[in-house]
């Protein structure tokens, strides 16, 4: 069945992953962002011809608008955060695919699911700093929220035709990151090009940090506290150092069925948009001639301090998550600025989340402001 795509985020490696599907696929876009990649948006639009397009660097934005002057048929220009909001609220598209980076990812989610869109979601952060204003409004507007990310996909997958009271545990994996079983004082060196470099998976330079802090496995952990419905003790971190196992459930019998495949974005992001149709796709069959081993291993979260404050601020609930997410984004911001080293990111990070309680509700106002906050923090702490 065809379909119509607005994809957010489009030049960013799941963008690009995601254009990969949606061409194998035939499907329309409807709509594309970027923030400042303009060279790369405009090879996207020749060959995609979306409707809409949205940059949110203004910068960026004023050389996109004199690159497509006098095009005909050129896609209606959208422009800063709340262009990209108006994008995600526009009626056309079947299924919108957020795969912004960080906070900025969350108002247009909120935007997409009031406006009565499906949200396929690659932006975690998302549900980590506004989970329950996310999960509210999925609620109220009857849509339907499709995990992207590789472990909760797989989560999604081995859930599907279960009743919610045979779930005993989640079993969220994780390759360990490159620095996996190395000690403490050999880590404080670490440099951004190393830090960068991930045995299996190829991302952008953001989310491979916080897969090599380990912050990527609190975060996903926290996600799937909001999508699952399942308490943080529930939820156990393993070392699956292979990405080929992505994630598994327990059941109330103590079976457990875990979800499988090569370690490629692509496999999720496809079942997110063709859901619930299974179809063929980019991707190559996992190959058990060849596959030798799989191993699991705990988390060291001793060594790794970004995931045990990610476990104390789910705990804290409330603003907890939005505080410790704010304060990684900035301290990784500023490792990859040489400003600060790598065992610093899981300092600030718990630090933060140590610094108050966070209980209680919130507005979407208390969100900006609680990362606001936590990058001040940060900031003020290095």
């Amino acid at each position: 069945m065809s379909k119509k795509i607005t994809l957010l985020g489009s030049t960013g490696s799941i963008g690009t992953q995601s254009l990969d599907v949606i061409r194998a696929q035939g499907y329309e876009v409807y709509g594309l962002s970027a923030h400042s990649h303009v060279e790369k948006i405009l090879q996207q639009i020749e060959e995609f011809h979306p409707k809409y397009v949205c940059m949110t660097d203004p910068d960026a934005a004023a050389k996109l608008d004199a690159a497509l002057a006098g095009r005909a048929n050129a896609p209606k220009l959208l422009t800063g955060p709340e262009g990209l909001k108006e994008l995600a609220a526009l009626d056309g598209p079947d299924v919108v695919l957020n795969s912004v980076v960080g906070i900025a990812g969350l108002g247009a989610s909120l935007c997409a699911i009031e406006s009565g869109h499906d949200l396929a979601l690659a932006n975690k952060e998302s549900l980590v700093t506004g989970g329950h204003l996310v999960t509210q409004a999925v609620e109220k507007h009857g849509v339907q929220l499709l995990p992207v990310d590789s472990e909760h996909s797989a989560i999604f997958q081995c859930l599907m035709g279960r009743g919610k009271g045979e779930l005993k545990k989640i079993l969220l994996t994780g390759s360990g990151g490159p620095f996996r079983g190395r000690p403490r004082e050999e880590l404080e060196d670490v440099t951004p090009e190393q830090a960068v470099k991930h045995p299996n998976w190829s991302m952008g330079a953001k989310i491979t940090i916080d897969s090599a802090t380990l912050m990527n496995k609190g975060l996903e952990l926290i996600e799937a506290v909001w999508l699952f419905g399942l308490p943080p003790e529930k939820i156990q971190i393993v070392v699956q150092r292979q990405s080929i196992v992505h994630s598994a459930v327990q059941f109330s019998d103590n079976s457990i069925i875990a979800q499988l495949g090569v370690p490629d974005m692509r496999i999720p992001i496809q079942y997110a948009l063709t859901y619930p149709a299974r179809v063929p796709g980019v991707v190559p069959e996992l190959d058990f001639t060849t596959l030798k081993l799989l191993t699991f291993d705990v988390a060291d979260e001793e060594t790794f301090r970004c995931l045990a404050a990610c476990k104390k601020a789910i705990r804290k609930g409330g603003l907890g998550p939005c505080a410790a997410n704010g304060a990684n984004e900035e301290a990784v911001k500023l490792f990859l600025e040489d400003k600060i080293g790598f065992l610093d990111i899981g300092r600030l990070v718990e630090a933060v989340v140590d610094s108050d309680s966070f209980g209680g509700d919130y507005s979407l106002a208390d969100v900006y402001e609680c990362d606001r906050m936590a990058r001040a923090f940060v900031r003020a702490h290095l």
